[in-house]
């Protein structure tokens, strides 16, 4: 079967799905691989890098996608209206990558009306076997890293303590809130750049994770927990959410960075940060929010952009994996590669759709000709009966 890699054309996407390196193990299983030419220009990879691990080189979208079997990306492709581009959506081919499935739910009545086999990397399950695949968390690893380095950037300050004949300058204070992947990659980025660190997440199994990392986990009189499915937070209740403000608000005003990695799967991203407490920080401070693109966490926050309110630096950056993307797409890509290994069937070359594979099932978007996962069929307000996989 044939697997092709197009260049991606969202805006500020400099990823690739597929890198030389998993090249050669799926041409290894009989899979042949065709890149669009320049798919890898942004990511630091060049085309000459994928023809000498055995991929043919396309010199247009159009082309490499012709009679392909499987269809891998980062972004969707889409045309110039922002809709799915359809015509690279032959039916009964395989299509993987990020499909935001919660968050564009008409894009899956696209794909199931094109007859493809969609399988969306936000809906690989949080299991041990499927931990090689799970894109969402080698892409947060990165987000988490790269917002340290974008605050300490742009903090008029130093980060760690040191001692010089001018005397000596304390340790910047930084504060993380939500300490899932991206947040604890975030600690452990700020620590090795000598930052005290405090962090906070309503889950109560991210405090062991925390203290090991060398931060200090903030709690109140009250449980505040809301672990839900997967691992990933669940919603408050309000009187729940007013005591987690009230927690917030007591730290904050010391902190010289804050980094929000907050986001609840299909839903609006809790406030986390209100007006107030941007006021009380000090001038010169900034807050990086990770869930800027989904509501954000601070209320001040405008996705994709940065501004300065109440001498406070607020970014919302739209996609920080893509500004480290020769390392973010080394690591989707073996994601990618993992999934699609998992799909090879007893002939070397062939992909098999198995729904009933504890991986391959659960992250099937649209398959014959249906929207195959619950959630998103309630979305569309379709019946679940039909839905295997939710």
């Amino acid at each position: 079967m044939k697997v092709a890699v197009l260049r991606e054309t969202a805006a500020g996407e400099r990823r690739v799905a597929l890198v030389p390196a998993v090249v050669r193990e799926l041409t290894a299983k009989g899979l042949e691989v065709v890149v669009e030419s320049g798919a890898g220009t942004s990511a630091g990879i060049r085309d000459d890098d994928f023809r000498d691990a055995g991929a043919t080189l396309a010199p247009d979208a159009a082309s490499a996608s012709s009679g392909a079997g499987a269809l891998v990306f980062v972004q969707p492709p889409r045309a110039g209206d922002g809709a799915l581009d359809a015509r690279h959506f032959a039916a009964g081919r395989i299509l993987l990558g990020f499909l935001d499935p919660l968050g564009a739910p008409e894009d899956a009545r696209t794909l199931a009306n094109a007859g493809v086999s969609a399988f969306s990397m936000e809906l690989v399950p949080r299991s041990t076997r499927a931990q090689r695949m799970d894109a969402l968390s080698s892409q947060a690893t990165v987000a988490g890293y790269r917002a340290v380095l974008l605050a300490a950037g742009t903090l008029p300050r130093f980060l760690p303590m040191l001692t010089t004949a001018a005397g000596t300058i304390r340790p910047a204070k930084t504060l993380v809130l939500g300490a899932g992947v991206a947040g604890l990659m975030a600690i452990a980025t700020a620590r090795r750049l000598g930052s005290r660190v405090e962090a906070f997440d309503v889950r109560p199994a991210a405090r062991e994770q925390v203290e090991s990392l060398g931060a200090v986990f903030l709690e109140t009189d009250h449980e505040l927990t809301a672990e839900g499915e997967g691992g990933y937070a669940k919603e408050l209740s309000e009187d729940q959410h007013q005591k987690e403000l009230d927690l917030i608000a007591a730290h904050i005003a010391d902190a010289d960075i804050v980094v929000t990695t907050a986001q609840i799967p299909g839903r609006q991203a809790p406030l986390l940060i209100t007006e107030e407490m941007v006021k009380s920080m000090k001038p010169g401070s900034v807050i990086v929010d990770l869930a800027a693109s989904t509501g954000g966490n601070c209320a001040l926050s405008e996705a994709g952009e940065t501004v300065v309110r109440h001498e406070v630096t607020i970014i919302g950056p739209a996609n920080l994996p893509a500004d480290l993307a020769f390392h973010a797409s080394q690591m989707y890509a073996k994601n990618v590669s993992a999934f699609l290994l998992d799909m090879v069937g007893e002939t070397e070359g062939e992909l098999i759709v198995d729904l009933d594979n504890d991986v391959v099932g659960p992250s099937c978007l649209a398959h014959g000709g249906e929207v195959r996962n619950a959630r998103v069929r309630g979305l569309l307000g379709l019946p679940n009966e039909e839905a295997n996989h939710g």
